[in-house]
């Protein structure tokens, strides 16, 4: 019996430091991000894909916590044949007092961002450049998801411009306090 005394002290003291770590991390707010352009879970027009106009959808969101001193949108491909998700699409820098993001932003980094999104900057995406660019699976016939998240921080971001997704999410470390997201589908239709 002596033997096992000490065997559960140290369950013991690990279970309390794990209870200890779970209280003492960060909860992280839902929010809630919509689009007029498509339904959660739904296809994405044919416009916001580079087999259309290739512009970038409207977004919304809602939910963002007290304490948000920053957003930052992310926009990737989970389903795309790449070890990591494929990203479409990089936001950061937005101020915490925008509701979301007009329709066809543009990717030209001499085109000034609207007014109430002064600030935000646009990273570089898997194309390797700045700005939206669409849905193109490389394959039809196989239905991909795309989803754009929404990341609320309690920090603004020390950063320069042109960081990609893992320089942002290395930057973002210990300072998400809330995250949403919305998932578009699209699919290339086989030719006929």
């Amino acid at each position: 019996m002596k033997a096992f005394a000490p065997l559960a002290v140290a369950a013991l003291v690990i279970a309390s430091v794990c209870t200890l770590g779970a209280q003492a991390a960060p909860t992280s707010a839902a929010i809630t991000v919509t689009s007029p352009a498509f339904k959660h879970g739904q296809p994405l027009p044919v416009d916001y894909t580079a087999d259309g106009k290739n512009i970038s959808p409207p977004l919304m969101w809602t939910g963002a916590p007290a304490g948000t001193k920053e957003l930052v949108l992310i926009h990737e491909d989970p389903s795309a044949p790449t070890p990591q998700p494929f990203v479409h699409w990089v936001v950061y820098k937005i101020p915490a007092t925008a509701k979301g993001l007009p329709e066809n932003i543009s990717a030209d980094p001499a085109v000034a961002m609207p007014a109430d999104l002064t600030g935000a900057v646009q990273g570089i995406s898997g194309f390797r450049r700045a700005g939206y660019r669409g849905p193109a699976p490389p394959k039809p016939g196989k239905v991909h998801q795309y989803h754009f998240i929404v990341y609320a921080l309690d920090a603004p971001l020390e950063v320069k411009p042109g960081l990609n997704k893992m320089q942002l999410l290395e930057a973002m470390k210990g300072h998400i306090i809330g995250q949403g997201e919305i998932v578009g589908t699209y699919e290339r239709k086989p030719p006929q």
